[in-house]
């Protein structure tokens, strides 16, 4: 498996990935809304191409996707919004979820990114450095509970980052 940058052909496999990743049995053809979402955080300004990354096999084929998006804290820059995450059903639990988060947040600390924050389960995460965002002063937005919003601080975090997270405007949407 390969990790690259997401390029201008790979937007219908991304789209792809998102469907069938987050597709619920319960209501077929339906499009989930992981891979609308991604659509729209490539029109907005909070978008930042070199942390949407996919897997590729070794035949080339895109098989998950991951990107992180321009967040602020208390109206600060200072953070990135992580998600979604997805990989194509057949490849999960084959370690290309971990290898993309692993890569994400690798670029994420080589461009000086201060604070990653996601929503995610608190048993999964923890194994990335997340933990709540709340221990760092940092809130969720809207009705999200503070034991799924997550953060992981790296090497450029301030403590003096603190207050409420909003993510990328399209997030408002969900």
């Amino acid at each position: 498996m390969l990790i690259r940058r997401e390029t201008a052909g790979d937007v219908e496999a991304v789209r792809a990935v998102h469907t069938a990743a987050f597709a619920k049995a319960d209501q077929p053809g339906a499009v989930p809304v992981e891979a609308t979402l991604v659509d729209a955080l490539r029109a907005d300004d909070g978008w930042l191409p070199a942390l949407s990354l996919v897997a590729a096999d070794p035949d080339g084929q895109v098989v998950g996707h991951v990107v992180c998006t321009r967040g602020r804290v208390a109206g600060e820059p200072v953070a990135l919004g992580l998600g979604p995450l997805g990989v194509l059903p057949a490849w999960q639990r084959r370690g290309v979820g971990s290898a993309l988060m692993h890569a994400v947040l690798g670029a994420a600390e080589a461009l000086g990114e201060p604070l990653v924050v996601l929503l995610g389960h608190p048993d999964y995460y923890p194994r990335f450095g997340f933990r709540p965002a709340v221990d760092l002063g940092v809130t969720p937005p809207g009705p999200w509970g503070p034991r799924y919003f997550m953060a992981r601080p790296m090497s450029a975090w301030r403590p003096s980052i603190r207050g409420e997270f909003r993510y990328a405007a399209p997030f408002d949407d969900l």
